[in-house]
């Protein structure tokens, strides 16, 4: 997930290179995305900033105050709307899970400086984590499975030994369909993971085995470029069963039932203040961690963000007041890095006056992206011509042009075609039976209480009402709220936010699946089911083809989504913090910060 670079989001060498022959490389998921979406943004997910209700004060609690070399106080969104790896979707759950706990594999610092940051973090690069080694055979029905060795040294937080028996039920808890969890699709690429998910078969069947205490088995449908990534990512962490099962749906409130396996541990949980996390002293690599505790400090108000920044209560912060951000980034205290996501606006596709691709076409091509980009974010963004984001590999990996390039755009997206795009626009909504505007329905726009996304709301609200001759009345609600409002469909046109959870196409395409977990448009074609499921079983360039077409259908027929621009990310960090290390994912990691 994200750049300062005007001409192009051009990647970090996290995605230049990797440990491992035939890696993916990095990225969302959201993540919120972990998405994949965004509170940022997450997403989940999903770079989608913080949200909430606006509080004139930074909460009260037991935060720690400036930087002390042994604590570290941090903001990366208000309360989360959940901490369990399976049913997270917000890039700000992502953060948080990926402190607490470790997968097969996961990021660590690459030791190289991420561009812009005046050496204040340096990249990710993926790499081992409770597994130790792998192997990897291709099958000759042209399944291919992975033999993960766990390491000898990992623990749980209470002491008990991780076994490969952890993976095996996190993995089936997460396509189990009474988990109901967002994220269920991250693992259709193992055998059996569909037929679970559709209810046509056990969970027990998912071709994941722990063959031995110490030996876990994948078998995948097909070889997948990125399966490295998804073995690192949030969703796809290690959880105990017995904790699960004895505590419900609150396990991950109380730390005597948060049990964890990672760097850190819970120590509190101070609902709508802070999340503290304390070093966990069962952690194989606990000698060489750095600060003793990480508060996260839960806040919802920008100004009250900034506050604590400059008063020393918060070392880190991602979000900022929109006026303040060009005189911060002037002043070198604002720094901006490459981010693999997109802003974007989502059409509910099954109600009355959106559920007509001309309406969605026409709202879409009203939008002037280079104003919203040069006066209402002004954060090096750069304007969308297609849903998935510059910097996304395409069939030459690495050493080719991007998925985005390949691909073209869907509308010019800058001033000098704007007024063409306005005149296709008039006509569209004409040709949908609205003339002018004339007898279409009063409509809302719904966002997440933020001061910038309430600055592109308004920006949007006047195009609209300029060249459509309609009207949109604005609808904001805290952060979890409107997660859920969005995911229900109980809207006409929400803002919208998408993170790579990995750097391929796939993460920005098959979630439009039907009844996907993270399909707020409540999107269905057939046609664009087909294509994605043909790409699940292709490889190399004729994979990518058929995900060019699926993005031709999703944007270039059905005009399902409206992008905005591409994310950039931002962030203000103490001074005399090192160690701090970044995924253009979204994810910041502050495990190993020191003076």
């Amino acid at each position: 997930m994200k750049m300062k670079k005007l001409a192009a989001v051009a990647l970090t060498v996290v995605f230049g290179a990797s440990l491992f022959a035939g890696c993916g490389n990095n990225n969302s998921g959201n993540t919120e995305n972990a998405g994949g979406t965004e509170q940022t943004a997450p997403s989940t997910t999903e770079a989608e900033g913080t949200t909430g209700t606006s509080d004139a004060a930074a909460p009260e609690g037991g935060a720690t105050a400036s930087w002390d070399g042994k604590n570290i106080t941090v903001n990366v969104a208000s309360e989360p709307q959940t901490i369990d790896p399976a049913l997270n979707s917000a890039v700000d759950g992502a953060m948080m899970t990926q402190h607490c706990f470790e997968g097969l594999m996961k990021w660590e610092d690459a030791g190289t400086e991420v561009e812009g940051t005046d050496g204040t973090a340096n990249n990710a690069q993926i790499t081992y984590g409770q597994a130790e080694s792998y192997e990897k055979v291709e099958n000759e029905d042209g399944t291919v499975t992975y033999t993960f060795k766990l390491r000898d040294d990992i623990k749980w937080s209470d002491g008990q030994p991780v076994t490969a028996g952890d993976f095996e039920y996190a993995w089936r808890r997460l396509v189990t369909p009474e988990t109901a969890a967002d994220y269920n699709y991250m693992l259709d690429c193992v055998v059996n993971a569909n037929e679970i998910m559709a209810g046509d078969m056990d969970p027990s069947e998912l071709a994941v085995k722990a063959v031995d205490e110490k030996t876990f088995e994948v078998t995948l449908i097909t070889d997948l470029p990125y399966f490295e990534e998804l073995c690192a990512f949030p969703a796809m962490l290690p959880v105990r069963q017995d904790v699960i099962e004895a505590n419900g749906d609150q396990w991950t409130f109380d730390p005597a039932t948060y049990i964890s396996n990672g760097a850190y541990k819970m120590q509190a949980w101070n609902h709508n203040s802070e999340i503290i996390m304390e070093k966990n002293d069962q952690y194989y690599d606990y000698a060489n961690l750095g600060p003793d505790t990480i508060t996260w400090k839960l806040m919802d108000d920008a100004n009250a963000m900034l506050s604590g920044f400059n008063s020393g209560e918060l070392n880190f912060i991602e979000n900022m007041p929109q006026a303040e951000i060009a005189n911060l980034i002037a002043s070198g205290d604002l720094k901006i890095v490459d981010y693999v996501g997109t802003y974007y606006v989502c059409y509910q596709t099954e109600k009355e006056p959106f559920d007509n691709p001309l309406v969605r076409q026409a709202f879409t091509l009203a939008v002037d992206r280079t104003y919203i980009v040069n006066q209402v974010t002004q954060s090096g963004q750069v304007e969308a011509d297609g849903f998935v984001p510059a910097g996304v590999y395409d069939a030459e990996g690495v050493d080719g042009d991007d998925f985005r390039t390949v691909g073209g755009g869907y509308f010019a997206p800058t001033d000098a075609d704007y007024e063409a795009n306005c005149e296709k626009a008039k006509e569209l909504l004409a040709e949908a039976g609205y003339p002018n505007g004339e007898g279409f329905p009063v409509v809302e726009y719904l966002y997440n209480t933020d001061d910038n996304h309430k600055a592109v709301a308004e920006a949007l609200q006047f195009m609209w009402e300029d060249v459509l001759g309609v009207t949109v009345t604005l609808n904001n609600q805290e952060w979890n709220t409107f997660l859920q409002t969005r995911k229900d469909g109980d809207y006409s046109i929400a803002r919208n936010g998408w993170i790579a959870d990995y750097n391929d196409p796939m993460t920005f395409l098959d979630m439009w699946m039907t009844d996907g977990g993270n399909n707020d448009a409540q999107y269905s074609s057939e046609t664009y089911d087909g294509l994605i499921k043909q790409a699940k079983a292709a490889t190399g360039a004729e994979r990518m083809q058929l995900m060019h077409q699926a993005e031709d259908v999703i944007m270039g027929q059905d005009w399902v989504l409206n992008p905005l621009y591409f994310y950039t990310q931002k962030y203000m960090l103490s001074d005399g913090i090192q160690g701090m290390y970044y995924t253009p994912l979204g994810y910041f990691f502050f495990g190993y910060t020191h003076p």
